[in-house]
């Protein structure tokens, strides 16, 4: 397993926004709009941690699956790989790379439980055929890198040792975005820092100075991660059934 982020395939593949909100022709094809791409994204990720509690596994395990769906989908159409099942499958292929497995038949069985709609329903056979598709699509690396490595220490010589659950909330939720194909894990990291010491109004300035990183990156990704939840006030169920709708893939 790589240790140097610097020499991995994670940064080699690091994405342009661009580059990431591009709509498959095939979901083009039956209406799927950008806006309905990140909302499905942002459905599927709410899907993984839910389904993630139940079968006990570490926020980790939720953060690398999430980054597989969102990978895949900048290389897949949803129409060919339908989020309903992409979704546990990644979270099945994660818990083995992470060294935490998970039965395919627990998910298959925490998912009728959580779901009523038949969409949602899939076999272990379908789980075990999508983690071999979802392989093909990550050209089987599978190792990634998180801002959680180095947040414990950063949340410490910043001397907001204090806001140590706040700065680790907001890590979690920008899984609800696509920052991790964007930036590497140790602005994003930073960028929660910055995040907190502004809300716990503490003037890091000095700080992150003596850090010698580009700040204007860091507040870039702070003002993402600000948008977001300004826009994740918007959202409905309403307005992520009428996306999944336009799908409408499995029977």
């Amino acid at each position: 397993m790589a240790t140097n982020f610097w020499a991995s395939t994670h940064y080699k593949e690091l994405l342009d926004q661009e580059e990431v909100d591009v709509v498959h022709n095939l979901d083009k094809e039956r209406g799927i709009t950008l806006e309905d791409f990140k909302l499905i994204k942002l459905h599927m990720t709410s899907y993984i941690a839910r389904l993630a509690q139940y079968v006990k596994v570490r926020q980790r395990v939720v953060a690398t699956a999430v980054t597989y769906m969102r990978r895949v989908y900048t290389r897949k159409s949803m129409t060919e790989y339908d989020p309903r099942l992409l979704a546990p499958s990644c979270l099945y292929l994660a818990a083995k790379s992470e060294e935490s497995t998970v039965q395919a038949r627990l998910l298959v069985f925490y998912i009728k439980k959580i779901y009523s709609d038949e969409k949602y329903r899939c076999e272990i056979k379908e789980i075990l055929e999508m983690e071999m598709k979802i392989l093909e699509a990550l050209n089987y690396y599978l190792v990634v890198f998180h801002p959680y490595r180095a947040l414990s220490q950063l949340v410490q010589d910043a001397g907001m040792s204090d806001a140590t659950q706040l700065t680790w909330g907001l890590v979690n939720d920008t899984y609800k975005t696509d920052l991790i194909l964007v930036h590497p894990p140790y602005l994003i990291g930073l960028a929660c820092v910055y995040v907190a010491s502004v809300l716990k109004e503490k003037d890091n300035t000095s700080w992150f100075e003596d850090l010698r990183v580009d700040m204007n990156v860091v507040k870039n990704i702070a003002m993402e991660i600000l948008d977001f939840y300004d826009a994740h006030k918007m959202l409905t169920e309403e307005r992520v059934n009428a996306a999944m709708h336009k799908l409408a893939i499995r029977t």
